[in-house]
């Protein structure tokens, strides 16, 4: 299900039936409307969906998930309020499998590892804390990664996630002294020409929560050329 359905105004559908729609989202989309009273991703797909099909009036549509702004890859919505619950019980119990690739130029400790560590949000600047204990406030994040090529001056790495926490990968992989490549939050040296960091929801497999048959979306990767050698 990788093919690209459709790249209308610069949305790439993965996949799409009556209750589900699966996005691959573009660096500095935000999934849902924040402060900063950009349009949202959502708002674009509703768009769409609206002139897709000619609905009057306002379109149904559910945010099941989210990815930080600056990353790129999968998104699921729900379109119908039958398929929303059923996605968030999904997402809830932890019955959906979620990997992503990210760039870094530091070799990690290990080719592979299953890093567990505990992070402290701090709300004031948006970034959390990783500890190798248990801190007040914090919570167990936990992912396994391994290294999947190496670049020229890059790593490749696959990453399962087995909790998803406020900016987990960034902060994990920061913790082991591998920033993600643009990602200045959590200690990259210089930021991407586009703002993004090399961070992309990869693959995402679920159960459709109508049709109840298991589902496996993979995001192409974005045009860049570094993400591209990583397909070669």
């Amino acid at each position: 299900m990788s093919k690209i359905l459709s790249n209308k105004s610069n949305l790439q559908i993965l996949y799409e039936d009556n209750h589900i729609i699966v996005v691959n989202k573009r660096a500095g989309d935000i999934v849902q409307g924040d402060k900063t009273g950009d349009k949202p991703l959502s708002d674009v797909v509703k768009d769409y969906i609206k002139d897709k099909y000619n609905k009057p009036g306002n379109v149904y549509l559910g945010v099941v998930h989210r990815l930080d702004r600056p990353t790129t890859g999968i998104v699921l919505f729900a379109k119908t309020s039958k398929a929303l619950p059923r996605l968030n019980k999904l997402f809830a119990e932890k019955k959906t499998s979620k990997t992503y690739w990210a760039l870094v130029k530091n070799k990690p400790p290990k080719v592979q590892d299953r890093l567990v560590h505990w992070l402290k949000k701090n709300p004031k600047n948006n970034k959390s804390t990783a500890f190798d204990t248990e801190v007040e406030d914090s919570k167990k994040a936990i992912l396994n990664y391994q290294i999947l090529k190496t670049l020229d001056n890059f790593y490749l790495l696959e990453i399962d996630l087995e909790t998803g926490r406020h900016h987990q990968i960034r902060c994990q992989l920061a913790k082991i002294g591998c920033p993600i490549k643009g990602d200045l939050k959590y200690g990259f040296k210089r930021s991407n020409k586009d703002a993004s960091i090399s961070l992309h929801a990869r693959k995402l497999e679920f159960t459709h929560p109508i049709k109840k048959e298991k589902l496996s979306v993979i995001a192409s990767l974005p045009n860049d050329s570094l993400w591209q050698a990583c397909e070669d």
